[in-house]
């Protein structure tokens, strides 16, 4: 009689605290990419996104035991709460003690009691399981359908094996776009497999935020393991360690792993059970469970989120790297780690500071440039960053000097004047990538510059600059000053928004006249110029022939890309365009590739990519 009094008082406690609560590229393809796939499973039809009606009747769920104590009466007794069945045993097998009560979470009552968190929406208001991203068609996305006719081994494996480093900007654009659109997996792929590997790679492209959105679109009922895994990690690197927590509440037991049970701790404290879930970390750090310094810094979070007022110092001197987990909390904390733990940090770690909202804007400027270079941050983000530099007073030095440039790159008086304040912005990086970021920044400053005979030995940093952020229009207005055969003439002749033949004579000047090793910017516009069917095939032939660029070889990889851009295939090329386009530095993008890549967007109806893509090569060569 006691036992069964003692448990019907647990669910009543837990009942209550749930109340409170951007090599070459053949070498990274993966082995036997390419072989004949197996023929495709039938298309299903896929069902249709069912709308919240009245008619839809939730499924039938036993009554809730009431909250309040019912009231003692003198003629019946009060009926006693039974036992849950635990997979068909019908008796809890040991009865915890008080110790470990006081030391668990909600989740692990649940487990005791046999129950299972269920905050998701009713069966009739939950969303489809098809279309499952952020972009549809009519917003730019790419169609829904898009691989309804495509083998799921090899969308799984452009997916999975994308490393997720793109040498090319607008290329990283492009493969963003397709991840975020609404798309429908292929046949023989689950629409949580589909989704866990676009999110997977997202977060490895440094767009936390956009595969944050792209998980936010399945709801919790219908996640699966991998999807666990993934959403753990990109909370992580949105430093939004308290975002991930319906996540924890409704799929707190499927994994018993470190990271996973200090986040379920740091989520217990956020629920308002701060002092046991500061106590649960302090065990973990005893246990050495994780890291010091990672365990440090989830209590000092959990406590802030608690508002248990525990005083939590974090000491780095002996930190040796930085981790995402580590990176992740500290953003989320306003912290900023050492200086020689970010020096020679990877360039993901620069993503995951450039949005995080608690970090100084000093740092998120910093940050932006690998951003910028790579895709994730667009022009006027850069010169939103940058006025809020301006107007800070609390920012001096170098960034401040940096905003003042910007400015008069647009307000001073003369043309002259402003391409001088362009100049200084351009040439004080050091590395490529931040060169170009800071061309980036100045597009839109680099537009307003009149077309003049005078600036013309200029005319290439600005084209470059404009066509960073994809002014085409605005850089054409410089075709009849530049002159033929010069690097300005060699962008507009790839990034003219009509397509023209180019001129013959002014490309064999810029491969005459090319400098650089291994001529590979002339090499680079013939791949795309043939790709985009500005030359005819017997010139493309010719300068393939002189500059060894092999154009015509057909790999695995060319194959199939050019397989998929004769069906029309446009979220296949897409995937394949970013595969192939792998790497940190256009040094390892071949003119070959760039052919096939330009050569397919265009045939899939994607030219104003491939012309962004083709300019940037010869720009960034």
């Amino acid at each position: 009689m006691r036992l069964r009094y003692w448990v019907s008082g647990a669910a009543l406690a837990l009942t209550s605290a749930l109340a409170l609560a951007q090599g070459a590229p053949e070498s990274l393809l993966p082995p036997g990419f390419g072989d004949t796939p197996p023929a495709p499973a039938p298309a299903t039809k896929a069902s249709p996104r069912p709308a919240a009606s009245p008619a839809a009747t939730p499924s039938a769920r036993p009554s809730a035991t009431p909250v309040v104590q019912p009231l003692p009466s003198s003629t019946a007794a009060a009926p006693l709460i039974e036992l849950p069945a635990f997979a068909g045993d019908d008796t809890i097998k040991r009865l915890p003690s008080l110790d470990e009560l006081a030391r668990m979470t909600p989740e692990d009552f649940q487990a005791l009691l046999g129950l299972k968190a269920d905050f998701d929406t009713p069966p009739g208001a939950r969303r489809a399981m098809s279309g499952l991203g952020l972009i549809d068609e009519g917003e730019g996305g790419l169609p829904q359908a898009s691989l309804a006719r495509q083998n799921a081994r090899l969308v799984r494996l452009a997916l999975a094996a994308n490393r997720g480093d793109v040498v090319s900007r607008w290329g990283h654009i492009l493969l963003r776009r397709a991840l975020a659109s609404r798309l429908d997996p292929p046949p023989g792929m689950s629409p949580q497999e589909f989704l866990a590997l676009r999110a997977g790679l997202l977060l490895r492209m440094g767009e936390a935020d956009a595969a944050r959105a792209v998980l936010q679109d399945i709801d919790l009922v219908n996640f699966t393991p991998e999807l666990d895994a993934v959403a753990l990690d990109t909370y992580v690197n949105t430093a939004d360690f308290t975002g991930v927590c319906p996540v924890m509440t409704t799929r707190g037991t499927f994994r018993d792993d470190a990271a996973w049970d200090t986040a379920k701790a740091i989520c217990s404290a956020f629920r308002g059970n701060g002092a046991a879930a500061v106590s649960q970390l302090d065990r973990f750090r005893y246990r050495g469970t994780m890291p010091r310094i990672d365990l440090l810094l989830a209590t000092r979070y959990a406590s802030a989120a608690g508002r248990s007022r525990r005083a939590v110092t974090i000491e780095w001197e002996e930190v040796k790297e930085l981790t995402p987990w580590r990176l992740g909390l500290a953003n989320a904390l306003g912290l900023n780690p050492p200086e020689m733990l970010m020096k020679d940090a990877p360039a993901r770690y620069s993503y995951m500071t450039t949005l995080a909202p608690a970090v100084g804007l000093a740092r998120r400027a910093a940050a932006a440039d690998r951003s910028a270079a790579a895709g994730i941050l667009s022009s006027a983000a850069m010169v939103d960053l940058y006025g809020q530099l301006y107007a800070d007073p609390d920012v001096t030095g170098e960034w401040s000097d940096r905003a003042e440039k910007l400015r008069d790159a647009y307000v001073l008086e003369t043309p002259a004047a402003r391409l001088d304040a362009m100049r200084s912005l351009w040439n004080e990086p050091k590395a490529a990538w931040q060169a170009y970021s800071r061309q980036v920044l100045t597009a839109y400053a680099a537009a307003r510059i009149p077309p003049s005979a005078d600036l013309a030995d200029s005319a290439a940093p600005l084209i470059a600059s404009m066509l960073a952020a994809g002014l085409d229009a605005n850089a054409m207005r410089w075709a009849n000053v530049v002159p033929a055969g010069s690097e300005a003439w060699a962008l507009l002749a790839l990034a003219a928004p009509t397509r023209q033949v180019a001129d013959g004579g002014g490309l064999d000047t810029f491969v005459g006249d090319d400098e650089t090793e291994g001529s590979r910017k002339a090499a680079l516009l013939v791949a795309g110029l043939a790709g985009l069917e500005r030359i005819d095939s017997g010139t493309a032939n010719r300068y393939s022939g002189d500059l060894n660029l092999d154009l015509t070889i057909q790999t695995r990889w060319t194959r199939t890309i050019d397989a998929a851009a004769r069906r029309g295939d446009v979220a296949t090329v897409v995937l394949l365009a970013g595969l192939g386009m792998q790497g940190t530095s256009w040094k390892q993008m071949s003119a070959r590739y760039l052919y096939h890549t330009v050569a397919a967007l265009r045939a899939v109806g994607l030219e104003a990519e491939a012309r962004m893509i083709a300019a940037e090569a010869v720009a960034r060569a």
